[in-house]
């Protein structure tokens, strides 16, 4: 009876959602302030019929109702609490279902939220909400209905993907999926904004704040992800360039270039159109990920589909919306001429700099991502496009940005003098130099990529905290002090994420440059050295847990004679799903993690065993969470949350 009435639920939500597309848009065409209205009522709607159609789901999944189908696809009796209930989101049904009630979540937010917005904007946003709903119900519904019984149900189910059982991957798509779909919102008001003819400062201080959350989102959502594959699948690598970490990179890039530009209109009513087209590809992006992700043309440990029916479906979804709305564009250019002048040497300047360099790095992203199916569509060629081409086209972008980024921060705007802003910022530039020599001096036979890293690190690190200590004015330590604390939040916010950014500059280099690698057969009872540290072999037992057969490690590392850990490295065998995992033993530290893999039993009894010292490793993910703190703060910043440009109403005196 619960499952028929998420599914029930389902089918009056796209209802609903062509009410949300067709009315208020109607009404606003036609100054009808009640047709309008109708747009916040169906968006909340919405999201309630969404929200009960997924805690239906969430429910077969709990209870383990092998009635239907999606549930024995991807769930088992046996299989921990935590898992059962990621195993919702863990495939492609439930994970559309995930998606299209975040998009519900975020038109709710806009109506609930929304009351300093125009009448007829507010209903036009809703509406292209409510369209991509209708579109990707629809796709739901007709191709990948996550309630579609079974007429003989089986005594149990074949479980869930085992590389998808870690609390990584159990929180990960969340937060993935309130920043793909939280880039909606943007589209939808750049969609709403072409259609009214308004592009202005008002515009763009709205569209902020969805946008620097769904930025967030996506920060936090990729560092899980990349934290996920560092731990979990055993190659001591945190970034593979897989096609699906590029599907949420691309969107990533885009969003941070839209939260620059549309600065740039919020202060200077400059750069109208390139924001607005921001915003479209930002989405347009995320759609471009979905279909990666679910249409089967790429092969990844975490791509969630194979049938070429719903790549098709998806390819129609993305050439309406992204065509339709570059073709709005195309019509309504003249509408979006920019008013602001500024000179080449300004913060306008560096903030256009800033957004070409990151969207040159996403369409480089891009084609290397899709190069290899080109080359089999046109060609008959199969190719692979790896590593070395993505570190070699990638990363002079951003070298280039990290040395812009403090300038272009504390440049003045319309115009500015490069030789004031170096002076401010010349002890920054000092130590940078300073650290890199160091560097450079203290390492030998390595690559330049360290010294380089650490010097750029310094750079925008401590061109964050000159940026911060040059907004308190003149005068007293103590009154310059006291004035830091009470900066705007907004502007601490961009100081982390710089900073932030900084960081995860340097630790990915580190790793990259700096890590020890061994390899080797050891018996049980035997010791090798790995740099300082001695690692021994104490034993290997045959386990069996819940849901899984281990082959289960214990390894002692001393240094020194001193006892430094006992770790624990695992190779598991899910017996349903009929699949291997490997589960590295990982002792963390603030400069350094010990990372060892126990792998197959030799023909002379010792084992193989992998073992790394990786240097700085957990910098990535802390350079991360700052960039995730620094908008987070921004958010708080009251001028956000209430959209500083909203029109006040003026009071009228009593009669």
């Amino acid at each position: 009876m619960i499952v028929e009435l998420g599914h029930f639920a389902l089918v009056l939500a796209l209802g609903v959602a062509l009410v949300q597309t067709v009315l208020p848009m109607w009404g606003a065409h036609r100054g009808n302030a009640a047709l309008m209205a109708v747009g916040d009522t169906a968006a909340v709607v919405q999201f309630l019929l969404l929200l009960t159609s997924f805690a239906a789901l969430t429910y077969a999944f709990v209870l383990s109702d092998f009635s239907l189908a999606l549930v024995v696809d991807n769930s088992h009796t046996d299989k921990p609490m935590i898992y059962k209930i990621s195993g919702v989101w863990g495939n492609h049904e439930g994970s559309l279902l995930l998606w299209t009630s975040i998009l519900a979540l975020f038109g709710a937010c806009a109506s609930w939220f929304g009351d300093n917005l125009p009448k007829a904007l507010r209903a036009r946003v809703l509406s292209v909400q409510g369209s991509i709903g209708v579109a990707f119900l629809l796709f739901m519904l007709l191709t990948s209905n996550p309630f579609l019984r079974l007429e003989s149900p089986p005594m149990n189910g074949t479980d869930l993907n085992p590389l998808l059982q870690d609390p990584g991957l159990a929180f990960h798509p969340p937060f993935l999926y309130l920043g793909y779909v939280g880039l909606s919102m943007s589209f939808s008001f750049a969609v709403a904004a072409l259609i009214e003819g308004r592009v202005d400062a008002a515009w763009a201080r709205w569209v902020r704040p969805w946008t620097l959350a769904a930025w967030v989102f996506l920060t936090i959502g990729i560092a899980m992800g990349s934290w996920w594959a560092y731990y979990e699948l055993g190659w001591g690598g945190f970034w593979f360039w897989d096609p699906v970490e590029n599907a949420s990179l691309m969107p990533w890039l885009f969003a941070a270039a839209l939260l620059h530009s549309a600065i740039v209109v919020e202060k200077r009513e400059s750069l109208k159109a390139w924001t607005v087209l921001l915003a479209i590809m930002a989405f347009g992006f995320s759609l471009i990920g979905t279909f990666i992700v679910r249409s089967g043309v790429i092969t990844s440990v975490h791509a969630f589909a194979n049938d070429p029916e719903r790549g098709v479906f998806i390819l129609l979804i993305l050439a309406v919306f992204l065509g339709g709305a570059l073709v709005l564009y195309a019509a309504r250019a003249g509408v979006m001429e920019g008013r602001g002048v500024f000179s080449m040497v300004s913060r306008e300047s560096a903030l256009v700099a800033n957004n070409i360099l990151l969207a040159v790095s996403a369409l480089v992203v891009f084609i290397g991502t899709v190069w290899p199916l080109i080359a089999e569509v046109m060609w008959g060629r199969t190719l692979s496009v790896g590593a070395p081409f993505f570190n070699a086209a990638f990363s002079p972008f951003f070298v280039a940005l990290a040395i812009l980024l403090p300038v272009g921060a504390m440049m003045p705007w319309k115009r500015g003098d490069i030789g004031r802003t170096l002076r401010s910022l010349r002890w920054a530039m000092v130590l940078a130099l300073a650290v890199g020599a160091l560097v450079f001096a203290v390492q030998t036979g390595r690559s330049a990529l360290g010294p380089v890293a650490a010097a750029l690190a310094v750079w925008v690190v401590l061109g964050a905290v000159a940026d911060l200590w040059l907004r308190t004015g003149r005068g007293s330590i103590g009154g310059r002090l006291a004035r830091l604390g009470r900066l705007p939040r907004a502007d601490w916010g961009k100081a982390t994420a710089h900073a932030g950014m900084g960081v995860t500059i340097f630790a990915v280099a580190a790793i990259t440059t700096w890590v020890a690698e061994d390899i080797r057969v050891v018996q049980i009872g035997g010791s090798f050295e790995m740099g300082r540290y001695t690692v021994t072999l104490d034993a290997v037992n045959e386990l069996r847990e819940a849901n899984y057969l281990t082959t289960k490690a214990t390894m002692s590392v001393t240094a020194g004679g001193r006892e430094v850990a006992v770790l624990y490295p695992e190779k598991r065998f899910y017996p349903v799903a009929q699949m291997p995992t490997t589960e590295a033993a990982i002792d963390l530290g603030v400069f350094r993690d010990l990372y060892l893999v126990i792998g197959d039993k030799q023909d002379n009894g010792g084992w193989a065993v992998r073992s790394y010292i990786k240097p700085f490793a957990n910098w990535i993910w802390g350079g991360c969470l700052l960039m995730a703190l620094g908008g987070l703060l921004s958010l708080t910043d009251r001028r956000y949350r209430l959209a500083a440009g909203a029109r006040k109403v003026a009071l009228q005196p009593a009669e």
